[in-house]
């Protein structure tokens, strides 16, 4: 049994280094977050929220004004896709590729703040419980500058986790709700052009 034990306590405190590795790197990934997010932001105040207004005062009658409206070249994800949508307008199994297409670019984007909203958590209670174990053998043997580092490092790895998931956590709210409006948006796109296509026939 202490064989088993013994070998439990060596794999646990060797993925230490590991987990303080993956949270460093998760930490700094989310830092990057936060300047993507916000550059996603600003293009959305800038240019996605005018394209929303006009969409909103869509009709099969102003379709082609809308087409004529859409620029050239956009960094607008949405944009793009209305762009493409409207190209195949007589196409109405393409019209419903390109949603689903959308629809997996928006999941794709999201896909980062999901990875840290899950695993900020996992790699912070890793981190917080591995070197607990050295802490009450550093305890039971008054060694109190061993116990002392190890409940430092425990600490530090559970705030860093926290902020990593709150960071993923607030990010993925919002554009999960920026998706959610576009794909709506697009939808209606492809249902103004099904009504129009109805009234030339």
């Amino acid at each position: 049994m202490n064989v088993i034990s013994n070998i439990l306590y060596w794999i646990s405190t060797g993925l230490l280094v590991p987990v303080i590795v993956l949270l460093i790197f998760f930490f700094l990934r989310s830092l990057i977050l936060i300047g993507a997010f916000f550059g996603q932001y600003m293009q959305m105040k800038k240019h996605t929220a005018a394209f929303l207004d006009r969409m909103n005062k869509l009709t099969p009658d102003n379709l082609e004004q809308f087409a004529s409206s859409l620029p050239d070249k956009t960094d607008s994800v949405v944009m793009a896709y209305a762009k493409k949508i409207i190209a195949d307008s007589n196409n109405p199994a393409r019209i419903e590729l390109l949603l689903a297409e959308y629809e997996m670019d928006a999941d794709k984007d999201v896909a980062t703040s999901k990875v840290l909203t899950k695993m900020g958590p996992i790699l912070g209670l890793m981190g917080t419980l591995i070197p607990m174990g050295p802490a009450l053998v550093g305890l039971a043997t008054g060694d109190i500058a061993s116990m002392a580092y190890n409940m430092q490092v425990a600490f530090a790895t559970t705030v860093v986790g926290l902020v990593v998931s709150a960071i993923g956590f607030l990010t993925q709210q919002v554009k999960e709700r920026w998706a959610v409006k576009n794909i709506t948006m697009l939808e209606y796109l492809a249902e103004v052009i099904k009504q129009s296509k109805g009234e030339q026939k």
